[in-house]
Order: structure tokens, then C-alpha cells, then sequence
């Protein structure tokens, strides 16, 4: 299905190198700044405590938090959770302290709010850092083993140059989220792990398609050159990438805005790969392929002469 569709081709590959260029000042400031700063990882990845608190009317998370940094929480979180009668707190745990945390923390609850509207604890959960340091290793062979998936199915699609562009666009992708999260120091969780999976395959997907118009005008078109077959591949998929990206993206911001503190940062990790995906699969990973010298000679099988006298299947005459 197409909404309009571009009689010329625009000729992208006419600014690869200042796109890429564009790619590689914003992957390395990402690298730069997840080396200095770091993840704010949250307490499922480093122990802590979970605490669902409840209240009649809305609360007021600046006396909440106030209180419970005097009591000797630091780096707690206090958030709203669902709606705004209802908070969730994360508190780290460090060394010396115990899974009795939340007694205390529900005590600094009881100081810091009102006698007609006493809190509610609704769960509390408690994470371990050896169940932390667990989830941080599986998290990282999931996002390995994504991307050995990755590389296998381009390589037994396509050939080599597709799979080694695309993988390096779609890190390019997952290095560029991480770096957002680390520059602004938002809390990655489990959830925004699972943007980060969810973004690789979403990234791939707008690569294989781009790709496999390539290899199709490769084979019906002759006289045209690989940077005017990859644009005139790119430009024949616009249409289809403005639908597909458009409702995506449309669904991604309700739940950015209407998702509330649960789905934010997963939203956000989403919309961040969305963003560049569209970026990377368009203008990363078509002029690496054109660079790594992909033609039209390694799509079209050669036929070879039969030797005179003899029938297709090698039988003399």
C-alpha cells in the first residue's frame, strides 16, 4: 500500500559520507558518555527495595522524598505510580543495610504524611545485588546472542555486506539509546532492556526491506550505477517507511504521554530507536553496503558456455 509515491529518485547517496559522519560524532559521544557517566541502573540490576504505596488523595512526592532522604535514604526514588494517589519508591540497598529497610521507610511514610491520610503499603519487594549482578549478565548474553541471530539470518539472506551493515547500524542504534540513558542519567530497568531488544529487531527489519529492493533493481535494472540502485531502492520503500514508522511511532508517544511513570522510560528507550532506526537502515547501512562494494555481478549468475557438441546436462551429441 502506498499514500503517494516519488517519481525521481532523490539522490541520497550523494551526502553519505556527511550522514555518516553525522553517525559517527553522535555514536562517539554516546561511547564518551556511557564510559564517563555510566548507566543509572535500576534496583532490579543493583539490589534494592520496591515499596507500593497508596494514599486517599493525591501525594505530595517532595515531602515524601525530602523525608526519606533525612532519614538516611539516599538516591531513593519516589515516583508516581499509576496515578497520583498512588507512589512507588525504590530505595538502593548498600552495604550494612538489610531487607528491613522498608520498616523504616514506612515509618519516614507515617512522618511525612497527615493523620487523615495515613499510607498504605499495597508491596513491597526486595531485590537482591546477586539476583542484580544475574539479571545484568543474562540482559547482556540476550542482547549478544540478538545480535549473533542478527548476523546469521543476513548472512544466509543476503551475503556478508548486508549483514556486517546492519549490524553496524543497528549498534549504532542500541550505542545511541544507551548514551541518551547515560548522558541524562535516566534509570535503565528491565523494561527499557527490553526496548533496547525490541529496537534491534525493529531496526533490522527496515534494513531487510531496503535491502531486498536493492537486490531486486540490481537484477531487473542494467545501466545503473550501486549509489543510483540504492537510491532508487530508498526511495521506492519512503512511502512504506512513513506508514510503518507513523502508526508505530503514533502508538509509541500514547504510551510516552498517557503510559504514566511504568511505561515512561520504556516509551522514551522506544521512541529514541525508532527515531535513529529510521536514520541508521536509510542512511548508515546503505552506503556502508555501497562501500563495502556490493555490485550487480554478485546477483546475476553467470551462465556458462557449453562446450560445442555437448547438451545442457554434458551428454555428446
Amino acid at each position: 500500500m502506498e499514500f503517494f509515491r516519488i517519481r525521481k529518485d532523490i539522490p541520497f547517496m550523494r551526502h553519505a559520507l556527511a550522514f555518516n559522519v553525522i553517525s559517527l560524532v553522535t555514536f562517539l559521544a554516546a561511547v564518551f558518555f556511557l564510559a564517563t557517566n555510566g548507566l543509572h541502573l535500576s534496583v532490579e540490576f543493583t539490589g534494592g527495595t520496591l515499596i507500593e504505596v497508596a494514599y486517599n488523595q493525591s501525594a505530595d512526592l517532595d515531602k515524601i522524598r525530602k523525608q526519606i532522604e533525612d532519614d538516611g535514604f539516599a538516591d531513593t526514588q519516589v515516583i508516581n505510580f499509576g496515578s497520583s494517589r498512588e507512589v512507588l519508591i525504590r530505595v538502593p540497598i548498600k552495604a550494612g543495610e538489610s531487607a528491613k529497610v522498608s520498616e523504616r521507610v514506612a515509618a519516614s511514610l507515617l512522618t511525612a504524611g497527615t493523620v487523615n491520610d495515613p499510607p498504605q503499603i499495597k508491596r513491597v519487594e526486595y531485590v537482591g545485588p546477586q539476583v542484580g549482578r544475574e539479571l545484568v549478565e543474562d540482559g547482556s548474553l540476550a542482547l549478544l546472542l540478538v545480535i549473533i541471530g542478527i548476523v546469521l539470518y543476513l548472512a544466509f539472506r543476503f551475503e556478508w555486506r548486508f549483514a556486517v551493515s546492519a549490524i553496524i547500524a543497528n549498534l549504532h542504534d542500541v550505542i545511541i539509546i544507551l548514551g541518551f540513558f547515560a548522558f541524562f542519567q535516566w534509570e535503565f530497568s528491565l523494561p527499557v532492556l527490553a526496548a533496547v531488544l525490541a529496537v534491534l529487531g525493529y531496526s533490522v527489519n527496515e534494513s531487510v526491506v531496503v535491502f531486498d529492493r536493492v537486490r531486486e533493481t540490481f537484477r531487473k535494472k542494467r545501466g545503473m550505477t550501486t549509489p543510483e540502485v540504492l537510491n532508487h531502492a530508498i526511495t521506492s520503500t519512503i512511502s512504506r517507511t512513513i506508514i510503518t514508522h507513523g502508526c508505530t511511532q503514533m502508538m509509541v508517544t500514547s504510551m510516552l504521554i498517557f503510559g504514566g511513570a511504568a511505561l515512561h522510560y520504556f516509551a522514551l528507550a522506544l521512541t529514541i530507536g525508532i527515531l535513529f532506526g529510521i536514520y541508521s537502515s536509510v542512511l548508515v547501512a546503505s552506503p556502508l553496503v555501497m562501500w563495502l562494494g556490493v555490485s550487480r555481478e554478485q546477483f546475476i549468475q553467470v551462465k556458462k558456455e557449453r562446450p560445442e557438441g555437448m547438451t545442457e546436462d554434458g551428454a555428446c551429441v
